[in-house]
């Protein structure tokens, strides 16, 4: 199932998240919620990443919680570089931390405290639907039909070198994961495709830090170690 919306929020602010939710499908926009949208046994840290992957909008209910959640500001990030757009809600009348200010200083806020519920939930529904009408989700055309080409003799198959190994993995993640959280593991996994390199798989997950400093010590920290 595809979704529209991803509701990124402080579990403290659940009923704001219910609320929009229910308010967003009702009209026809599909959102994933955690921990609604999570499967049992399923990794947190791989749900999220697989929600956000099927949406266009990242909806960040802001409060002081949220503002605070080092998971929150781990969505926000990866919204960001997944080109996701991403629609503040700010139900208190906090300043974003200067890791959020980074990504949403230029975003416009929908403000909707101090006012009816109903009237902001219905100013938010205008504005996501609007978002999704703007920008579609793209669709591949089909190929056009081409003659069967019979070649006169079979090119060898190429074999890909195996992909870095879990244990091989374990020291990458676990170093990431001082910077970037949980989340980490995940992102050592994705980026361990078939065919490439131990530090083909290193240069891929540093990309992922946005600290120069902690991305230098981070290649520094597996530099010397053979692939």
């Amino acid at each position: 199932m595809a979704y529209d919306v991803f509701l990124s929020h402080s579990h403290v602010d659940k009923s704001h998240a219910d609320a929009i939710c229910h308010c967003l499908e009702r009209a026809g926009v599909r959102c994933w919620v955690a921990p609604r949208d999570i499967r049992p046994s399923e990794d947190w840290a791989e749900a999220i990443i697989n929600g956000m992957d099927q949406c266009r909008i990242l909806l960040l209910i802001f409060s002081s919680s949220s503002n605070n959640s080092p998971q929150v500001r781990r969505e926000v990030e990866r919204a960001v570089n997944k080109g996701l757009t991403i629609l503040p809600f700010r139900i208190e009348a906090v300043a974003p931390s200067k890791s959020l200010e980074y990504f949403i200083s230029t975003q416009h806020w929908l403000d909707a405290f101090g006012r009816d519920l109903d009237a902001s939930l219905a100013e938010l529904q205008h504005s996501v639907t609007a978002v999704l009408g703007a920008h579609p989700p793209e669709h591949v055309a089909p190929a056009p039909s081409a003659p069967i080409v019979v070649p006169a003799a079979a090119a060898p198959i190429q074999i890909a070198a195996p992909s870095l190994q879990p244990a091989e993995q374990e020291p990458v993640a676990l170093e990431l994961a001082r910077i970037l959280g949980p989340i980490a593991r995940q992102l050592v996994k994705r980026a361990a495709l078939p065919g490439r390199s131990r530090q083909d798989v290193i240069a891929a997950v540093a990309l992922e830090i946005d600290d120069a400093a902690e991305r230098k010590h981070f290649l520094s920290r597996f530099s010397a170690q053979p692939n």
